[in-house]
C-alpha cells in the first residue's frame, strides 16, 4: 500500500485535537481528511466520507470512543487517552492500538504503522508470514496453526502446534506482535501465554475452553479462558458462527431454487 493513509481524528477537547492534527501532518505518508470535537457530529457524518482508519479520544461527554468504534463496521481505530483503565475495552472491539496521552510523534507513527500493516495484509489476501524460528526463517501458513503458547523453555519464544501436529519454535516474539500479524478474523489471545484459532473451539464457558485437539492423553486439550479476553472470544465466536449460518442458507436456497 503505496497510497497516503486517509485519517479521521474524534477529541472533544479542541487544544488536543489541533495538537494531534499537527502530529499526525507531520507522519509521512498520512492524510487527515476531517478532524471532528464532537462524537454526535462524527457520527452523523463519517459514512459520506472516504477514509483508512480513525485515531478516537475515549473520555467524552454523551458518547465515548469506545461507542463510537463500534459503529464504524470494522474501521481499524486507534484509541488516544489519558485514562489507563480501558486499554482491556478498547483490545476487545479489536483496536489496532491504544496510546495513551499526552501523545508523542514516535509513539503516534508506530500505531500508524501497525495499521498500515493491518490493511495490507488485508488488501493483499496474503496466507502467510515469514518468521525466524529455532530452525533458521520459515514460512507460516495462517491455515495451518491452530494452537501457539509460550515456550516452556524461554518465555520469550512461542511454541506452534500445527493441524498436522508438527511444532514450531518462533523465536523472540511477543503475542503483542503476533497479533498484529495474524488475521484477526482466524486468530484470539484467550490468557497471558496462549492463542488459538478459531477453527480449533469446540465449546466454551466462562473460564475453560475444550478443543478439537487431542492431547497425549488422548482426550480434547482444555485450556484456560481469562477474564480479560473472554469478550473478545465471545464475539469472534458468534461471528464466525453467524458467517457459517448465512453460506448455509445461501447454499440451501441456490440449491433449492434450482432443483425444481
Amino acid at each position: 500500500m503505496n497510497t497516503k493513509l486517509k485519517c479521521l481524528l474524534l477529541d472533544d477537547e479542541l487544544p488536543g485535537l489541533a495538537y494531534l492534527k499537527m502530529l499526525c501532518e507531520q507522519i509521512p505518508g498520512l492524510d487527515v481528511v476531517r478532524a471532528f470535537n464532537d462524537p454526535q457530529f462524527f457520527i452523523e457524518e463519517f459514512s459520506s466520507i472516504e477514509f483508512d482508519f480513525c485515531i478516537l479520544d475515549i473520555e467524552m461527554p454523551a458518547m465515548n470512543g469506545l461507542q463510537v468504534a463500534a459503529l464504524l463496521k470494522g474501521k481499524p481505530v486507534i484509541f488516544t487517552t489519558a485514562y489507563k483503565e480501558y486499554a482491556a475495552e478498547a483490545f476487545d472491539i479489536d483496536a489496532v492500538d491504544y496510546v495513551r496521552k499526552p501523545v508523542k510523534k514516535e509513539r503516534l507513527l508506530q500505531a500508524v504503522s501497525k495499521v498500515r500493516e493491518r490493511l495490507e495484509r488485508g488488501s493483499s489476501g496474503q496466507q502467510f508470514i515469514q518468521l525466524n524460528t529455532d530452525q533458521g526463517k520459515a514460512l507460516v501458513y495462517f491455515d495451518q496453526v491452530c494452537y501457539i503458547k509460550t515456550s516452556d523453555i524461554d518465555s520469550r519464544d512461542k511454541s506452534v502446534l500445527t493441524f498436522d501436529n508438527n511444532q514450531i519454535v518462533l523465536k523472540n516474539i511477543s503475542f503483542e506482535r503476533l497479533q498484529e500479524l495474524l488475521p484477526t478474523d482466524r486468530f484470539v489471545r484467550i490468557n497471558k501465554k496462549e492463542m488459538i484459532n478459531l477453527k480449533v473451539v469446540q465449546v466454551f464457558s466462562l473460564n475453560e475452553i475444550t478443543t478439537t485437539i487431542v492431547s497425549p492423553s488422548k482426550e480434547s486439550l482444555k485450556l484456560i479462558l481469562s477474564d480479560t479476553y473472554r469478550k473478545t472470544l465471545s464475539k469472534k465466536c458468534l461471528f464466525d458462527l453467524v458467517t457459517k449460518f448465512t453460506c448455509f442458507i445461501t447454499f440451501f436456497t441456490f440449491y433449492f431454487s434450482n432443483a425444481f
